[in-house]
């Protein structure tokens, strides 16, 4: 079994708000009050998706058309616009961003570095975008801790499908989910005075059925392993996922545990 992290992503705007886009506004909140965004500056959020982070780049800086975002999917893309509409929202990657050096006061990329082709070429580019003194920044998620949604998930599925999940596994397979890892990123692209921190945020859920539901769309490497199993086999993911997260009957609550790093140009 193998996996297209990309093609994950081009499900619908919609079903990428409903897994992990949950988390999103909190986790985007808490990054741009940890960067010190001021009123006035010019941003750039890198992978922005359905726009989050662009979202609350938008309201910190106090005009849309101030904040510039980046995204590989049309569809993501056009939902960006959507919702933050003034912004400069382009579709293009993080290894080649269409804009001129040492643009923008402050660059972001909101749970992406995994998700680029070449994490060292993005950050690389992000550092390029970025005025001298300028904040680069980034968060992803504590796959192998404390993401618990993302932990639960995959812990089940090696529980019923056993090596071919754990090779998908997200905690192990992803390069850039530990403060050290993420850090020596940082510092191989030039950026100095890095700091890291974890950021915690959560997300309500009415049932288990409402958590379950987007996965069923094939939304993220998650999704896309639910939809690869047949019906039989999905069943038992789902069963044993709901016993990891205790069995809910009725509303309950997720924390999901972000690593967030933060540098200078």
């Amino acid at each position: 079994m193998s996996t297209d992290d990309l093609a994950s992503f081009r499900t619908s705007p919609e079903a990428y708000d409903l897994l992990v886009g949950r988390y999103g506004p909190a986790l985007a909140a808490a990054l741009v009050e940890r960067a010190g965004v001021a009123a006035g500056a010019r941003v750039l959020d890198v992978g922005c998706g359905p726009g989050a982070l662009t979202l609350a780049l938008s309201h910190a800086v106090g005009e849309p058309a101030l904040v510039a975002s980046v995204d590989p999917s049309d569809g993501y893309a056009r939902a960006c616009r959507v919702r933050v509409p003034g912004a400069d929202v382009r579709v293009g990657t993080a290894e080649a961003l269409p804009f001129e050096a040492a643009t923008f006061d402050a660059v972001f990329a909101q749970l992406v570095v995994n998700f680029m082709v070449d994490a060292a070429a993005g950050v690389a580019e992000m550092r390029r975008v970025a005025r001298p003194g300028a904040v680069v920044a980034a968060t992803v998620w504590d796959y192998a801790g404390q993401m618990r949604l993302l932990r639960a998930f995959w812990d089940a599925a090696i529980d019923v499908e056993g090596e071919p999940a754990r090779a998908l596994d997200e905690g192990r397979r992803m390069p850039f989910c530990s403060p050290g890892e993420l850090g020596r990123l940082w510092h191989d692209a030039g950026l100095v005075e890095v700091e890291m921190g974890p950021v915690v945020v959560s997300a309500t859920y009415r049932d288990f059925a409402d958590l379950w539901a987007p996965l069923e769309l094939g939304v993220a490497p998650s999704g896309a392993f639910c939809v690869s199993l047949p019906p039989a086999r999905r069943a038992a993911l789902r069963h044993r996922f709901a016993e990891l997260l205790g069995s809910p009957d009725g509303p309950f609550q997720l924390q999901a545990r972000a690593w967030a790093v933060l540098g200078r140009a």
